[in-house]
């Protein structure tokens, strides 16, 4: 018989072993010391690893909310990976980094009105200029270039969180990539 602990994860509720538990909280701990970013960076990353997370044990455990067990963590852990992207051998954490696929977002770090110029590129791959130019064209010679840019603008969420950005730009949302980008202030 094994003991649990019930934890709360970005608003989900988990149920995990003791040894889960124990592991989890020594890779938080770790990977929180292991952060190059200002505190309240740190704590916006942190918020973020937390729902990255919960995704990944509702992934792991379904949503019969069956109990996390250690395997369930080490696997997160390795998917993960840790803040600064170095080798974790020393710590029992390594596996590969999960594949992402790009989606679409308004960029709001390099806009110059609503960031979708540059979330298209992004997603487009294709160079910003370009796609302002196509955007300037298409409102210069007809009035459509400024409904389509309305409707984009009003369809379009904004990457507003580290984990967005990273999606937007088709990376995995590891530590080390969302500590890379800050949190949209509005």
């Amino acid at each position: 018989m094994k003991k649990v602990i019930n934890v709360s994860l970005a608003g989900r509720s988990f149920t995990l072993e003791e040894d889960a538990y124990n592991r989890l909280t020594s890779y938080l701990e770790h990977y929180k010391a292991r952060l190059t970013v200002t505190e309240s960076q740190k704590e916006e990353v942190m918020e973020e690893m937390e729902g990255r997370i919960a995704e990944l044990f509702y992934e792991e455990t379904g949503a019969a909310g069956r109990v996390v067990t250690l395997s369930n963590v080490e696997r997160v852990a390795a998917t993960l990976g840790m803040p600064d992207g170095a080798d974790e051998n020393a710590s029992g954490w390594t596996g590969p980094t999960p594949a992402a696929e790009k989606t679409l977002y308004r960029d709001p770090d390099d806009k110059k009105i609503a960031g979708i110029c540059s979330g298209l590129a992004l997603h487009l791959d294709v160079d910003v200029t370009l796609v302002r130019i196509v955007f300037l064209l298409a409102l210069i010679f007809g009035s459509a270039g400024f409904w389509v840019y309305i409707i984009l603008w009003i369809a379009i969420p904004l990457a507003d969180t580290p984990a967005k950005k990273c999606a937007m730009r088709g990376i995995p949302p590891t530590p080390a990539n969302m500590s890379r980008f800050t949190t949209y202030t509005r």
